[in-house]
């Protein structure tokens, strides 16, 4: 007999680390220019009680600040959180078992600098910081190592920033934007030759171009209010001139009115949910939308 569920609340853990970003001299105060609502439902049924891994909850860091949030999922358990990759975020865990609800809602504070990068150089590997190096490296589901001679030979007269733009600029031209054509098991090199899918499958080829270039790259889940249709949105982040710096492929968000979620080296790591055991989704919804600048202010 399955356990008896409750609307369980996550707590603030402060013992859960929020690490604010890494940063270059461009890091400096600035006005705040946006703030987002965010608003989340995932409905799911569980045949069989399982351990569910959430990873939706906007990051604290330095450039975008929790102005209020709320976790509740319906659990036998106590929801319990852990550090994100790099302690970026921070995932949890709950307990799920028939009818499986999780709602978040929080208003986030976006406080950015965006600087061209076209003209910013790529630093030496052995130059790397020792968390930025593994993505430098081929992971799962961007096989860098399979694009080394079609990335010299495309934008190989490049270099730094411009070589990423460009890199960012074919993606964008060269893929068309379709749901239901990849899946949980679609690589950077399935998408490259399918031309086509969708945000996760962008991200990926630009991480497996940007690393075949000896240019660090990471996967970042993120809210954005202009991605279409609504959903948990992924792209990358490249380390150029001692910073990461947002980029979409897609070209459906800007840098400025990003939330970071969590970072990884592929899907894997950006999951929003891990269910370990099967599940069915029943509804899932997404809404972000920014908030007007006077409400924003008060």
């Amino acid at each position: 007999m399955a356990r008896p569920t409750e609307l369980v609340e996550k707590p603030r853990l402060e013992a859960v680390t929020k690490r604010p970003e890494t940063r270059g001299p461009q890091n400096r105060k600035s006005t705040p220019a946006m703030r987002l609502a965010i608003d989340v439902l995932l409905d799911y049924s569980l045949p069989a009680e399982s351990d569910v891994l959430l990873q939706i909850e906007a990051a604290a860091m330095a450039d975008q600040r929790i102005v209020t949030e709320r976790l509740t999922a319906t659990s036998p358990e106590r929801l319990r959180a852990v550090a994100g990759e790099e302690s970026v975020g921070q995932r949890t865990w709950a307990a799920g078992v028939d009818r499986f609800t999780v709602r978040y809602a929080a208003k986030i504070e976006i406080d950015r600098i965006v600087q061209p990068i076209d003209h910013f150089g790529a630093t030496l590997a052995r130059d790397l910081p020792g968390l930025v190096l593994p993505y430098l490296l081929p992971s799962r589901y961007v096989e860098s190592h399979l694009f080394d001679t079609f990335v010299a030979r495309q934008f190989g007269h490049l270099e730094g920033g411009a070589k990423v733009l460009a890199m960012r600029d074919w993606i964008t031209r060269e893929l068309a934007y379709v749901s239901g054509v990849s899946d949980g098991h679609t690589t950077a090199s399935d998408t490259f030759v399918r031309r086509e899918g969708v945000c996760r499958d962008f991200a990926h080829l630009m991480a497996a171009f940007t690393r075949a270039a000896a240019i660090p790259a990471r996967l970042v889940s993120v809210y954005a209010p202009s991605v279409t249709p609504p959903d948990f949105h992924a792209v990358v982040e490249v380390w150029l001139d001692n910073a990461w710096h947002l980029i979409d492929a897609t070209a459906m968000a800007r840098p400025g009115e990003m939330a970071r979620i969590a970072v990884g080296r592929d899907a894997t790591d950006i999951a929003f949910m891990t269910v370990f055991g099967t599940a069915a989704l029943i509804e899932q919804r997404v809404a972000v939308t920014v908030e007007p600048r006077g409400l924003a202010e008060s």
